[in-house]
């Protein structure tokens, strides 16, 4: 226990001091496994956030690859079991908690249940909008979204924004997902980035942006 407990704290050595008790008691919920919540996980993982939930029901395939955190060992698993074992490589000390299913109107809060910080990082219009409106609507979880992070527009135009209470958006508004224009990994990443330090701001109390 002990060896465990020093090899941890060399882990997360380098944070911002005097945060990490909050950070290693936080519960965040990832919803979407794809280029920004593989992202967002594997910087939570780094920085030592104890509760992960990851949910997706899609497989790794190749064209995932030029923006997510897999590699070609991973094609053909599931997103959350691929993502499983990459964060136990990075930080084995945290709690990860997996579901390999689709979000519907009817299941949203129930696979939710306990983890007050939700990031929103679907693909699909749809869904983003369903899972925000399934969650807020209970008032009591906080949801960080994203949209617009594709193209080779600056990455400058990303930006993070609070649009209610407890929502808060992040992406280029300017930039809409539209066919054909394409999602490659630096404005992904950027985003993910936004949407992963929001989170750590809401787990250390700071709540504006």
């Amino acid at each position: 226990m002990m060896q465990k407990e020093k090899r941890y704290d060399e882990i997360v050595s380098r944070n911002v001091p005097g945060i990490q008790d909050k950070l290693s008691n936080g519960k965040v919920a990832v919803a979407g496994l794809g280029g920004l919540g593989s992202n967002i996980a594997v910087m939570l993982a780094r920085v030592g956030v104890g509760n992960l939930l990851l949910v997706d029901f899609d497989k790794v395939e190749p064209g995932n690859l030029n923006r997510q955190h897999y590699n070609t060992a991973h094609l053909g698993m599931y997103k959350t079991d691929a993502l499983k074992k990459q964060i136990e490589l990075i930080n084995p000390y945290i709690r990860i908690e997996t579901h390999a299913l689709k979000i519907t109107e009817e299941n949203a809060a129930e696979v939710f249940e306990g983890y007050p910080i939700i990031c929103e990082a679907f693909d699909n219009a749809e869904n983003k909008a369903l899972l925000v409106n399934a969650l807020l609507e209970e008032g009591r979880k906080k949801i960080v979204a994203a949209s617009g992070m594709n193209g080779l527009g600056s990455a400058n135009k990303i930006r993070t924004k609070r649009k209610f209470r407890n929502l808060y958006l992040c992406g280029d508004s300017a930039a809409p997902a539209e066919e054909g224009i394409g999602f490659m990994a630096p404005r992904v990443i950027v985003c993910a980035g936004h949407q992963a330090n929001m989170v750590l701001r809401l787990l250390t109390g700071e709540e504006e942006v």
